[in-house]
């Protein structure tokens, strides 16, 4: 029996807003440094795959504060260099950092508060377990969803990373209820899906963008409860 569902929070709660390119070019813009869209569009690819290998290369980096956001400004560095801000990459780097620590640079999607509430209705506990810096709370709270939560597990809070099994079972720990008779949502095959398979978890792959990849999911959580045989 299910007792609690837990979330990972980009991609399958939030969402970037307006995007990560505007707010790149709007905090260029209040540097004074004015560049078109289009052009931060072209080096965003380069961005991505700054991550990637990064995170290919030691996932550990969401256990710390510190190294989260070496990170994340090593990205944005990168853009600032491509787009000719050299002297400058570093500072506009952390203002773009900053800025995504702003709950008004989120955005839930559509269905996000209708799935909670429908959950909550059905007397599950709900939880967030995210690969994210110790600003998740407040970002939560800041868009009214972190009222609707009974725990928000963030890896840089905790010191554990996904897919770690222990931030699974700690996140169970903290709502009472063994990993068994848990559901965790998520977008990422290796940090959702195998993470929570590892401690006996019932995972479900989201995948809003139709990402080819491994397993079987759902596209919105519209069909959350379909998919796992609770309605039919």
């Amino acid at each position: 029996m299910t007792k609690a569902v837990f979330f990972d929070v980009g991609n399958t709660l939030l969402f970037p807003y307006p995007s990560v390119s505007e707010v790149c070019r709007q905090v260029l813009s209040e540097a004074g440094h004015v560049r078109d869209i289009s052009a931060i569009d072209e080096y965003m690819p380069l961005v991505d795959a700054y991550y990637e290998d990064r995170y290919r290369e030691d996932d550990t980096f969401w256990t710390d504060e510190g190294a989260t956001n070496e990170v994340w400004v090593g990205m944005y560095s990168l853009l600032a260099r491509k787009l000719g801000l050299h002297e400058d990459a570093e500072e506009l780097a952390s203002r773009v950092y900053e800025e995504f620590g702003r709950a008004d640079r989120w955005r839930a999607y559509d269905d996000v508060v209708p799935a909670l509430m429908r959950l909550k209705e059905r007397g599950h506990r709900l939880g967030i377990i995210s690969n994210w810096d110790r600003r998740l709370s407040g970002v939560l709270a800041g868009l009214g969803i972190a009222e609707l939560l009974d725990t928000i597990v963030s890896s840089a809070e905790v010191g554990l990373h996904k897919p770690d099994p222990r931030i699974f079972e700690l996140a169970c720990r903290r709502v009472g209820v063994e990993p068994r008779e848990a559901v965790h949502v998520g977008d990422h095959h290796y940090a959702d899906v195998l993470g929570a398979s590892s401690v006996g978890m019932t995972p479900v792959l989201i995948d809003r963008h139709e990402t080819p990849g491994p397993g079987r999911g759902i596209e919105t959580l519209d069909a959350l409860e379909m998919f796992l045989g609770w309605t039919t």
